[in-house]
């Protein structure tokens, strides 16, 4: 089983780590948010995320996860105004870049400068694992590569990583096998975590639900969180996860949130 590839465990609804799932330690309190492509650009979309950020906090979370796309044009006010709103929250925010994210075709400038080293990074929390993943090739939204320093980093770091630990890992583009705007390379970066006990991955971009099981992996989409960006699946409801650890499994609700008519699709 091991000389398997990722991707083709994948195929065969296979994940070697999380089937050790059940020997690792996963007790005690975990819950966090998890929110995708929020879009902001504009002072009535700061306006409305201060409300959907109220929300949040009624579900008091020791984090946020914050999946990319956090600005439509990468402009350095929006990420500064994006930074600010999430402030409030009144927990850690961890980011992952978005192709939107990009101030021009190649540069993260203004991402970086406010959200500095949340491209590849990890990050533990009672017990838990963390992996955040920069799976973006500029402002590219479609048949994209994810770059070599992503790749580089994940060889480099992935052994270094505790097995068995359960893992989660969250990126912007989805990892899901047929999932929409996947990566060409997606199943190159899964390999280099196939020694590790993943349990979810949630991605963005993809503005619609979507589930992949694979044994007791799970890698998801969500709606969309935004006020002038809609739903690529045609669904209406704007909202986020309250993820939660319970008996040590991963369970989500969905907390939806009141938004006006939002503009028409358009390409992500």
């Amino acid at each position: 089983m091991e000389k398997l590839s990722g991707g083709l465990l994948l195929a065969l609804g296979l994940w070697p780590g999380a089937l050790r799932a059940s020997d690792a330690a996963r007790d005690g309190r975990l819950k966090f948010i998890v929110v995708n492509d929020t879009h902001l650009m504009s002072d009535a979309c700061a306006e409305w995320l201060r409300g959907v950020i109220q929300r949040m906090k009624e579900a008091k979370p020791d984090f946020c996860l914050h999946l990319g796309d956090l600005t439509e044009y990468g402009k350095r006010e929006h990420h500064a105004a994006t930074r600010d709103v999430f402030q409030e929250l009144g927990c850690p925010v961890h980011t992952v870049p978005g192709n939107h994210d990009y101030n021009s075709p190649k540069s993260l400038r203004y991402y970086n400068l406010f959200f500095p080293r949340r491209r590849n990074y990890v990050f533990e929390f009672n017990g838990w694992q963390f992996v955040g993943l920069d799976t973006t090739e500029g402002q590219k939204y479609e048949k994209t590569r994810i770059q070599p320093d992503t790749l580089e980093w994940a060889d480099k770091q992935a052994p270094r990583l505790d097995q068995r630990r359960p893992t989660i890992i969250f990126t912007h583009f989805p990892l899901g096998a047929g999932v929409k705007y996947r990566p060409l390379n997606a199943d190159e970066l899964l390999e280099k975590f196939k020694p590790l006990n993943l349990q979810v991955v949630f991605s963005g971009h993809w503005h619609g639900y979507t589930e992949r099981r694979h044994g007791d992996l799970r890698l998801y989409t969500n709606k969309c969180c935004a006020l002038k960006r809609s739903n690529h699946d045609r669904t209406p409801e704007k909202g986020f996860w309250v993820a939660e650890n319970k008996d040590g499994q991963i369970h989500l609700d969905f907390i939806e949130v009141p938004c006006p008519k939002p503009e028409p699709a358009r390409k992500s």
